[in-house]
C-alpha cells in the first residue's frame, strides 16, 4: 500500500489522482480539519488517515501498513517572517517521515523536493542534479529549509531506506489560485498591472506526478531528478495566461529597483492583513538572475516528455473559468 503525506495540497492531489487511475491501495494522508475540496471525489478510493508531519506520534499511526510513502506536504512561502515555520516544517517534519519509516521498517520513500534545494550562485545559469549547494544571498529560507530536508532524506538512505527525491521547477495546476503558484492565475486574472523582466522555469503537475508513477513502477532508487519542463519569460506566461482567459495582460514593466520597493509594500501589507505576500524581497533577489534547471537526466532514464507551456496554461485556465464561474 502507498502512503501520500499532504494529499490534499495541489501537488498531492494530483498524485493521489495517478494512483487511483492505476488501481492502487492509497493511504492519503492529511492534516485534521484541512481542506480537501481537490480531492472530494476521491473520498471513496482511498482510506483517508489525519496526521501532522510535525507530531512524530500521528504520523507513526498514520504509516501504518504502508510499503512505499510519497512525501509530497511541504510549506511553499518566500515570506521571511515564515523561516521558522519553514524550517519546522520542510525540514523537521521530512525528518519525521524518514523516522517513521525507519521504526515500522517501510522500505521505500520518494521524497518531493524542489528545484530552489540545489542553490543559486550568481553567474551559474545551467543547473542540474551534479550541482552542489554553494551558500549565497540568491538562497532563499526556502531553498535551505527543502536543502536540509534533502539531508535528512540521505540520511534515511545510509540508514537502509531505498530513496528517490524529485525536484520540481514551479509546478503550474489548478488549485486554489489563492495559494502557492497557482496566485500568478489569479494576479493575471484580476488583471494587474506590473510584470518583471524574469524567466520562470516551470512545469506541469500531471507530469510531476507520472514522473513518481515511473519511479515505483520501474522500481528505480537512490536516484534525485530534476523536473522541468522549460523556461519562459515571466510577460509570455502571463500573456498566456490572459489570452485564455480573455483578460488584459500586465503591461507596465517594473525594473529591479523599483521591484525591491515593490517587495517591501508587499510585506507590509501581508503584516497588516495576514496574507501571504505575492512579491518579497527575497524573490527578487532570486529573479534577478536567470537559471535553467536541466531536465536530460529524467527525460534519458524515465522516458518523459514534457507537456509545453501553451498546453499547461489552457488546461489550467479552463479549469479555473470551471471552478470559480469567473465570478472572483
Amino acid at each position: 500500500m502507498i502512503a501520500i503525506t499532504g494529499a490534499n495540497g495541489l501537488l498531492g492531489s494530483y498524485v493521489l489522482r495517478k494512483l487511483v487511475a492505476q488501481q492502487v491501495p492509497v493511504i492519503a494522508i492529511c492534516r485534521a480539519n484541512s481542506d480537501r475540496k481537490l480531492v472530494k471525489d476521491l473520498t471513496e478510493f482511498v482510506t483517508w488517515r489525519e496526521a501532522d508531519i510535525t507530531d512524530p506520534v500521528s504520523l507513526v499511526d498514520a504509516l501504518q501498513g504502508a510499503s512505499t510513502v510519497i512525501h509530497t506536504a511541504a510549506l511553499v512561502s518566500f515570506n521571511p517572517r515564515l523561516r521558522d515555520k519553514l524550517l519546522q516544517i520542510n525540514t523537521l517534519g521530512t525528518r519525521n517521515v524518514v523516522n517513521a519509516c525507519l521504526e515500522l521498517q517501510i522500505p521505500t520513500l520518494i521524497h518531493i523536493s524542489s528545484v530552489a534545494a540545489f542553490g543559486r550562485k550568481s553567474g551559474v545559469a545551467r543547473v542540474d542534479e551534479n550541482t552542489r549547494w554553494v551558500n549565497s544571498n540568491l538562497n532563499t529560507d526556502y531553498a535551505e529549509s527543502k536543502r536540509f530536508g534533502e539531508i535528512e532524506i540521505w540520511r534515511g538512505a545510509e540508514e537502509g531506506l531505498s530513496v528517490n527525491i524529485i525536484n520540481p521547477s514551479v509546478i503550474l495546476a489548478p488549485a486554489d489560485w489563492n495559494k502557492s503558484s497557482a496566485r500568478l492565475f489569479h494576479y493575471v486574472w484580476k488583471q494587474n498591472r506590473f510584470y518583471t523582466d524574469t524567466h520562470i522555469n516551470y512545469v506541469d503537475v500531471r507530469d510531476v506526478a507520472e514522473v513518481i508513477w515511473k519511479l515505483i513502477e520501474l522500481k528505480i532508487t537512490n536516484q534525485q531528478f530534476i523536473v522541468n519542463a522549460g523556461s519562459t519569460p515571466v510577460k509570455e506566461l502571463f500573456d498566456q495566461i490572459a489570452r485564455n482567459f480573455n483578460r488584459k495582460a500586465p503591461s507596465v514593466k517594473v525594473s529591479p529597483q523599483w521591484a525591491q520597493w515593490l517587495a517591501w509594500a508587499d510585506e507590509l501589507r501581508s503584516r497588516i492583513t495576514g496574507s501571504e505576500p505575492m512579491i518579497t524581497r527575497q524573490s527578487v533577489r532570486v529573479s534577478k538572475e536567470n537559471f535553467f534547471f536541466a531536465n536530460d537526466k529524467v527525460k534519458r532514464e524515465l522516458g518523459i516528455s514534457f507537456r509545453s507551456a501553451e498546453e499547461t496554461i489552457a488546461w489550467c485556465c479552463q479549469q479555473y473559468l470551471y471552478a470559480y464561474n469567473t465570478n472572483n
